[in-house]
Parts: C-alpha cells; sequence; structure tokens
C-alpha cells in the first residue's frame, strides 16, 4: 500500500494535476487511477488530443521528493493514397490503387472503398476487381481494376474505420500519359526556338 502522496504535473504550463485520486483541473478528461494495495498509480486521459503532447511527472512525496518523467507524444492517424490526386490509366490496364493507414495505434477493423460516393461492390457483374488488405503499423489495401473501361473513371475513396478517408481522380485515356507529357514538351521547345529567333531579329 502506498504511505505517500502521489501526484502527477504537466511540465508545459507546470500544472498540477492530480494529487493520489483527487483532480485539480477543469479538464474532466484527466483522471489518476489506482488499485486498492497496489503501488500503481496511472494517469488517465480521454480522448486524447495532439496538445497533450509533451512532458508529464508522476512525484512521490518523500524527503527528498521522487519524481519520474514520461514523454507523451499523440499522432493522428493518417491516410494516404498513392499516386494521388489524379491519376491517368490506358484504357484496358489495371486500375492499381494502394491506400494507406499510418500513425494509427491499431489497424482499422475496416476499409471501405468506394467510387463516386457508392460503395464498391465487388461481386458485380463488371467482374475483375479484387481486393487485398494488409494489417500492421502501416495498414495497406490495395485495389485492382481489370481491363479499365471509361465508366471507371471518377473519385475513389479510401474510408478506414479509424480516421479521416482520402481521395484520388481516376482518368481512363486512350493515350499514355508520358506520351502526352512528351507532347507538351515538345510544342514548349518550338515556342522557345520561336521566341529566340525573335530576339534574334530584333538586335
Amino acid at each position: 500500500m502506498t504511505l505517500f502522496q502521489v501526484s502527477w504535473v504537466r511540465h508545459r504550463d507546470i500544472h498540477l494535476l492530480t494529487v493520489g485520486s483527487y483532480t485539480y483541473t477543469n479538464d474532466q478528461r484527466f483522471e489518476a487511477m489506482h488499485s486498492p494495495y497496489s503501488d500503481t498509480w496511472t494517469l488517465k486521459i480521454r480522448y486524447a488530443q495532439k496538445k497533450d503532447s509533451g512532458t508529464y511527472e508522476c512525484q512521490i512525496s518523500t524527503t527528498p521528493p521522487i519524481g519520474h518523467l514520461v514523454n507523451l507524444t499523440v499522432v493522428e492517424p493518417v491516410t494516404e493514397i498513392s499516386g494521388g490526386p489524379d491519376l491517368f490509366i490506358n484504357k484496358d490496364s489495371t486500375i492499381n490503387l494502394t491506400c494507406l493507414v499510418k500513425y494509427s495505434p491499431e489497424p482499422p477493423s475496416a476499409i471501405v472503398w468506394s467510387h463516386n460516393h457508392e460503395p464498391i461492390n465487388f461481386d458485380s457483374p463488371r467482374g475483375g476487381i479484387s481486393l487485398v488488405t494488409e494489417k500492421g503499423p502501416v495498414t495497406s489495401s490495395r485495389l485492382l481494376i481489370q481491363k479499365a473501361i471509361d465508366r471507371d473513371s471518377g473519385l475513389y475513396t479510401c474510408s478506414p474505420s479509424n480516421t479521416h478517408s482520402n481521395s484520388v481522380r481516376i482518368h481512363i485515356v486512350n493515350e499514355h500519359p508520358a506520351a502526352m507529357h512528351h507532347g507538351s514538351g515538345d510544342r514548349t521547345a518550338a515556342t522557345l526556338h520561336i521566341l529566340v529567333l525573335f530576339v534574334l531579329i530584333i538586335i
């Protein structure tokens, strides 16, 4: 059984949060927890926010006082879709979208993909749609759509159960994006060539 008072202090503003089982802050998210006949005291923070990150100290009222520092980092889960926000896919090729959920205390229980705000039906007559999900410190969900057609264009959204969603817009094209970019580059070179001739004429 603990013979001394145990306090929790937040170093950011030197704020006394708890003494024993009493709370000394108006923020009711903070609570000291103690099991009877135990020497373990736990500071509980409900609905942790990023602003709660920082150093906390557990102090014991011995003579001299004993303290133990704890560094807390609160992270917010992030949802990313590789290659977004716009992807150009050749017609009849495979759409390959990978959604990553990072900085999550635990993997999401579910990840839902939607197309133009409608959940994707993996059993639709269209066929050729599959999903591979791997859970871990970084959870990945890979959506594959074979033989892309025009109506596959649109907004694809990845929605994990434990954080915000993210979206990417797919454009189905008949020309390879690299070729399109190359053509633009040729026009730019021609424009520069004309400008150089123009300057030489003036001189």
